[in-house]
């Protein structure tokens, strides 16, 4: 059977997924996309959530989305969350210190190394025709979009009363994600670069890597791995320092500002330690790195929830390798003032209109420009010590970062009926609950 009539066989499940009934009202609003039809991911997810973007192909940064809009049953007009979200570099080191690439910069993840699906890399998914960035006008499946099961999404079992007495009402559902993903071939490493798109109104960004480990016999047993017979070989250990750019653009206003919080301890209460969580409002270009409780958002400024509450989405890292070899490496996070000039975290192209001196994130903020329109840059590290188990092909393995929703809408955008009238109203404690 063919990849295509595969495609077409397994697609039924995506369809099925994505086709689910919405209220009118939410595909109406849907806001004209500024792209092509063929450009314009529009689906409609099984509790009702609907994301609306434009995709392209960068021959240097791979798959950018663009205009990316969310609606839901619930809050059925569309609002739109970011302007754009890609990769802004990936940086690789190895350990033996002899050598480095910026592999965005240096090769790409479009044209001739982006691949066009085959096989099981869209199964149960919808692969999408696209230029590859080349400037070719031949067009190839190089996106796959799918629907996929994410697990359960809420619990919540409530006490109430009636006329009969005390009874229990269950509210549970399972959750689903628009998932969005291009395959890239780099020499002997593969990289899926991924965006799934939540129900909840979550963005996920992901680097992917598999392939095969880089035929490199220079290191030795503090800089490699023993694979293969005994310890004859060893693969060398590395890094994958994956940068991204992100652009809000929350409800179309821009303009948002950054906040960082940090939790600290404020004395003791008459049982435990007392916390105290204050904000600082980050006006002006700079990098930042995480320390404990310390977190931050992007808020707009002038979009609000039905509660009045300004709207943000918040950043949320996980598992991360700081790579201390390079200064531009260091920051978890760095926040500069949009400028087209900066298009990479290093190794930033050439532009005969730009200043030559804009080649890191650390150029990028050096002058502390105030920020109106800031742009998110985030760096997720990866060490890897190979092993055994990595050949072959080496099994995927991920690093990224999670933009989550805080006050962007009044209750969480999954609420089922039965809890709508809980938006500040807390429920009494239920019975058997801890003293």
């Amino acid at each position: 059977m063919t990849y295509r009539k595969i495609a077409a066989a397994t697609a039924l499940l995506t369809a099925a997924l994505l086709g689910a009934a919405v209220p009118s009202g939410a595909q109406a609003a849907a806001p004209a996309p500024s792209c092509s039809s063929s450009a314009t991911v529009k689906e409609t997810l099984p509790n009702g959530t609907t994301w609306q973007l434009c995709w392209r192909i960068h021959d240097k940064a791979g798959l950018i989305l663009e205009k990316v809009f969310v609606s839901t049953k619930r809050n059925p007009q569309p609002v739109q969350v970011l302007d754009s979200i890609r990769l802004a570099q990936l940086h690789v080191p190895y350990d033996t210190g002899d050598m480095e690439f910026d592999d965005l910069t240096d090769l790409g993840m479009g044209g001739s190394y982006l691949e066009t699906l085959a096989g099981e890399d869209c199964k149960g998914g919808s692969a999408r025709l696209g230029s590859d960035g080349s400037g070719e006008p031949k067009q190839r499946e190089v996106l796959c979009v799918s629907a996929e099961p994410s697990g359960l999404a809420y619990r919540g079992r409530e006490e109430t009363w009636d006329d009969n007495g005390e009874k229990s009402v269950l509210s549970s559902d399972q959750g689903h994600d628009l998932v969005l993903r291009t395959i890239s071939k780099l020499s002997w490493y593969e990289y899926v670069t991924e965006y799934r798109l939540h129900d909840d109104g979550q963005i996920s960004a992901r680097l992917g890597a598999t392939g095969d480990l880089a035929p490199d016999t220079e290191a030795d047993a503090a800089r490699g791995w023993p694979i293969g017979k005994d310890a004859n070989y060893y693969s060398t250990m590395h890094y994958h320092n994956a940068f991204w750019r992100v652009d809000f653009n929350i409800a179309g206003k821009g303009g948002e500002r950054v906040d960082q919080y940090d939790t600290t301890l404020d004395g003791r209460g008459e049982v435990t330690a007392k916390l105290k969580t204050a904000r600082t409002t980050i006006a002006k270009e700079g990098t930042f790195s995480k320390v404990n409780q310390r977190w931050w958002r992007v808020t707009s400024q002038s979009s609000r929830n039905t509660d009045g509450h300004l709207r943000s989405y918040e950043l949320v890292t996980g598992g991360d390798d700081r790579y201390e070899g390079h200064p531009e490496t260091k920051p978890d996070v760095t926040f500069s003032q949009k400028n087209p000039c900066e298009k990479y975290a290093s190794g930033n192209a050439s532009d005969p209109e730009c200043p030559p001196d804009r080649r890191t994130v650390l150029d990028f903020v050096k002058d502390k420009e105030k920020m109106t329109d800031p742009v998110m840059w985030v760096r997720v590290g990866f060490h890897h010590v190979p092993r055994d188990e990595d050949q072959s092909p080496m099994p995927m393995h991920w690093q990224g970062f999670d933009l989550v929703p805080r006050d962007f809408t009044a209750m969480n955008q999954l609420t089922p009926d039965e809890r709508t009238g809980q938006n500040g109203n807390p429920q009494p404690e239920p019975s058997g609950a801890r003293d």
